[in-house]
């Protein structure tokens, strides 16, 4: 059952995250672009911030995109899970994504 929203921060791993239909998502230069229909507002992620979103959004949970962006990066996991943590709170803060939860 899909009950999209906004969840109480932080995002439980277990969940899975989509792009709501009011939001364009257009990549320039190996970058992403997101605009938010609803409030006219723009927000652009990095490179590192668009290989997180497309495992977020391409992933059938968070956890998974936590995996893969694991085995991906040189990082320490605790470290990339904080920074995927930070994201989705500002994700999920600026109506971006939503959360399916169960």
């Amino acid at each position: 059952m899909k009950s999209p929203g906004t969840p109480t921060l932080p995002i439980p791993f277990a969940a899975r995250v989509s792009r709501p239909d009011h939001v364009l998502v257009r990549e320039i230069e190996g970058e992403l672009i997101l605009l938010n229909l609803n409030n006219a507002c723009y927000y652009g992620l990095d490179e590192v911030g668009t290989d997180m979103w497309t495992h977020l959004t391409t992933s059938d949970s968070v956890q998974t995109a936590f995996e893969s962006l694991s085995a991906v990066y040189a990082a320490e996991p605790a470290e990339i899970r904080k920074e995927l943590e930070e994201l989705l709170a500002k994700l999920c803060h600026n109506d971006l994504i939503e959360v399916h939860v169960g």
